[in-house]
């Protein structure tokens, strides 16, 4: 094992801990988590030192950044790695990041829905989750939730959205994704992660056919709070690989 393996099998047994320890004080399966490591800025060497130690699911948040690495991973590693799209997706790069990724956490406007749906392989439809924008911060994409749940129009308008991106053939909405400010307390987020969570609830009353599974929420500053907060899939990057290059 290298150094780097090792530093890094550290890591990742550190992070599973941690959320096993979340899950526990919320009365859930760990099970239920899903780890996904963010890669973006780390070169291939160390995808495969985290393959190596046992991660299987890797996040990228540039389509032109990844297209190279995800192609060159599938020369180097099994089948069995999966690959998910965290970051925003630019109207042009929609047709790249259809057939790229298994997941497309990013799905922040109708119009890229759209553009993903078009661009979508007959037989293996995009697996999205809508990113919607709790806490309200200009820097962020997503739908505006900033408002919800005390702004009826506004989740009016969203719920609206929802049906129409609900009815294209070519994606497959599995729930959402939001992201939490940036803090040094945890505890000052869990607010954003509850209300996600809240939202879910709601659009599973009002489009019952669909099951929204997935909440996509906390990173390594607050994946814990988010997994106490019923998050199925966590975006952890510097916990694992350590300060982006």
């Amino acid at each position: 094992m290298t150094s780097t393996t090792v530093r890094i099998d550290d890591n990742l047994r550190q992070v599973q801990a941690r959320i096993a320890e979340a899950a526990g004080r919320a009365g859930r399966d760990p099970s239920e988590v899903l780890l996904v490591g963010i890669s973006k800025t780390h070169g291939i060497e160390v995808i495969q030192a985290a393959y190596e130690a046992g991660l299987r699911h890797f996040g990228e948040n540039r389509v032109y950044e990844a297209e190279g690495k995800i192609r060159e991973a599938r020369t180097l590693l099994p089948a069995d790695v999966v690959w998910h799209m965290v970051g925003h997706i630019q109207s042009r790069k929609a047709r790249d990041a259809a057939p790229l990724f298994d997941w497309i956490h990013s799905v922040d406007r109708l119009k890229i829905a759209r553009r993903l749906s078009d661009a979508a392989t007959e037989g293996r439809p995009v697996r999205a989750l809508l990113q919607v924008n709790i806490s309200g911060e200009e820097s962020k994409f997503g739908f505006d939730l900033s408002r919800w749940p005390e702004d009826e129009a506004q989740a009016e308008h969203f719920f609206a959205e929802v049906e129409q991106i609900l009815a294209l053939p070519g994606l497959e909405v599995q729930g959402l994704m939001t992201l939490a400010p940036y803090t040094d307390e945890p505890e000052t987020v869990r607010p954003v992660f509850r209300r996600l969570r809240e939202l879910r609830d709601v659009l599973r009353e009002r489009f019952p056919g669909v099951e929204w599974p997935h909440l996509s929420m906390g990173m390594s500053g607050d994946y814990e709070v988010a997994v106490e907060e019923g998050a199925t899939m966590v975006r952890v990057g510097t916990a694992i690989f350590g300060p982006r290059e």
